[in-house]
């Protein structure tokens, strides 16, 4: 359980096509940053008796964004390689797609009924979402990240990467190691040593990258007396090749 403003808990999954489940409640808070993430979401939240949802696309940096008051959310992060072809990840990089005609139990999605899922049964959502076709995997992106060379070439890899994830590589790295440093430098790790084992060239380097895809400096991360909300901060999990 984090508490930065909101109140939020989270798990990994053991599907493939998931990378975390989370869910969260706002407590007298008016905004947030929402720090960079490589992964798209699928995301319910209810707020004065009304229920949405909305498809959540990767943030290539960190933003500042309204959180609205007494509100509960639950949210999906997809793997690496996991999208839904019916909507193109690449066009949601840095934006999202309101899921229409939500109510507290169900919804429309790609033409036929669906229950709103929860934080306990979201695997056996995404199982039915697999089975029917709205969500597919692409293996070559798992493995790359996970330090596998796919018989494919440089070109084949790039298109696929980011017709997967809506972001190069070097992107997608970039933005995984701010978060594993986020989450070190909040561990007390000193700046020096976090620059070391993730390979920065030195501590500005470091800085300018959690500035930009944590909205944080260093000495704001490591400060225990600071309460402005944080959006979901995890270390990033390591894919095995596939």
């Amino acid at each position: 359980m984090i508490r930065l403003g909101l109140e939020i808990e989270s798990r990994p999954s053991e599907l493939p096509y998931i990378e975390r489940v989370w869910r969260s409640r706002s407590d007298d808070v008016g905004r947030m940053t929402s720090v960079a993430t490589s992964h798209w979401e699928l995301v319910f939240w209810e707020h004065e008796g009304r229920t949405q949802a909305a498809v959540l696309g990767p943030e290539p940096q960190a933003s500042r964004a309204p959180v609205p008051e007494d509100a509960t959310f639950f949210g999906i992060s997809f793997a690496l390689g996991t999208s839904m072809p019916h909507v193109p990840v690449d066009r949601l990089v840095g934006a999202s797609a309101e899921i229409p005609d939500v109510t507290r139990r169900s919804f429309w999605l790609k033409g036929s009924a669906w229950h709103v899922p929860d934080y306990d049964n979201a695997e056996a959502f995404v199982r039915r979402m697999v089975r029917e076709g709205i969500v597919d995997r692409d293996p070559i992106v798992p493995a790359v990240l996970g330090g596998a060379a796919p018989d494919v070439s440089a070109r084949t890899l790039q298109r696929r990467f980011v017709a997967a994830t809506g972001l190069t590589q070097g992107a997608v790295r970039q933005i995984r190691r701010a978060r594993e440093a986020a989450v070190l430098v909040q561990e007390g790790v000193p700046a020096q040593d976090v620059v070391h084992r993730l390979g920065y060239f030195d501590q500005p380097h470091l800085a300018r990258s959690l500035t930009r895809y944590i909205g944080r400096t260093a000495t704001q991360l490591g400060d225990p007396a600071r309460t402005d909300a944080l959006s979901l901060l995890y270390k990033p999990s390591s894919p095995s090749p596939a």
